[in-house]
């Protein structure tokens, strides 16, 4: 079976290749019958173009590199999946990195990509980026590069985030609400974005309730479940242990969920809880988790609207330097219940 090429299209209908390509891609210089009868046969045989020969001619990857920094947050897979639904549509493919909440691994991915050929980049920054000169080298490529969630204010791009302070705010008052007087809040990093933000926002509400505050009821978690797990466990046999907490990212709470069952506590009776979380099994946790979720799939949207309009037209300006926040909602469930 012949292989169902242009140079294929074009024999059958007795025409140039040059018109064959021009006719489906739509050019002005065909006329209109002559695009409809190429088209016609093009659809009788299924004919694929060939992305990668076209995006060589065009000196484009049709590639978008997206660096998150986990793949186990549900957050970065639906954000993720509301980019795809945009880039797709117009032929464009992703390629996913994970840092792994690695600063150096997140440099050599950069790294690679500087030396490689991608024609944009999104990217939510490591909880371990704190410098950040291999991020400027990325924008003085002129590659473009949208950040989201967890962002680097220094870098003169545009930045998708939520309103994280609001929200750790609201967080906190609805617990202070339910009775608690002792709220701790759990995070990875004060050097990420909406960790700062969810902590302001925190401290914020206690001072406007005239509740008290400590330094060390700012937890400092890490990355390994297991030590999260036994750190929680210890905090919660103490005789120091919090009637509230508030996580700022999922994982966590799922930690607190895990060492809650090593103890007597009760939630909500004894421990009321939120987590800012996209998780969707929330509700089948047990208690059902009190959340605080982002509009991931909308960022992932607005992020690949915003690089489609600045890849497929002409003559696009700089992507703008400015922050554009979408809300978080909070889902009231039993674990922060009276």
């Amino acid at each position: 079976m012949n292989e169902i090429n242009i140079k294929y299209l074009a024999e059958r209908l007795k025409m140039s290749p040059s018109t064959v390509s021009r006719a489906l891609n739509d050019s002005y210089e065909i006329s209109e019958p002559t695009k409809i009868k190429v088209k016609a046969l093009a659809k009788e045989l299924n004919y694929q173009p060939n992305p990668y020969a076209r995006s060589l001619r065009n000196h484009k990857s049709k590639t978008i590199a997206v660096i998150i920094p986990e793949r186990i947050n549900n957050f970065f897979s639906q954000v993720i999946d509301g980019i795809e639904d945009i880039t797709q549509e117009l032929g464009y493919h992703l390629l996913v990195y994970n840092s792994h909440e690695d600063v150096e691994k997140e440099r050599k991915i950069i790294s690679f990509l500087l030396n490689g050929r991608v024609d944009a980049i999104v990217m939510s920054v490591s909880s371990q980026t704190s410098t950040i000169d291999h991020l400027e080298m990325l924008h003085q490529k002129d590659i473009p590069l949208i950040f989201f969630d967890r962002i680097c204010q220094e870098i003169p791009t545009t930045k998708f985030i939520t309103n994280d302070y609001e929200t750790g705010y609201q967080a906190a008052v609805h617990l202070i609400e339910g009775g608690c007087k002792k709220i701790f809040f759990l995070l990875l990093s004060k050097e990420i974005s909406i960790g700062r933000e969810r902590l302001k926002g925190y401290r914020q509400a206690l001072m406007d309730h005239n509740l008290p505050f400590a330094e060390d009821w700012v937890i400092q978690c890490s990355q390994s479940e297991e030590a999260n797990i036994q750190q929680m466990t210890a905090l919660l046999y103490s005789m120091e242990r919090p009637d509230g907490i508030l996580a700022s990212v999922e994982k966590l709470a799922i930690a607190t969920y895990h060492a809650i069952r090593k103890t007597k506590l009760r939630i909500p009776q004894d421990l009321k809880m939120v987590s800012f979380s996209n998780m969707r099994i929330a509700e089948l946790l047990n208690p059902p988790l009190t959340t605080i979720s982002q509009p991931a799939y909308e960022i992932g949207l607005e992020c690949a609207k915003l690089l489609m309009k600045k890849l497929t037209r002409k003559n696009q300006p700089d992507l703008e330097n400015k922050v554009i926040v979408l809300p978080s909602k909070i889902h009231i469930r039993e674990s922060s219940k009276g």
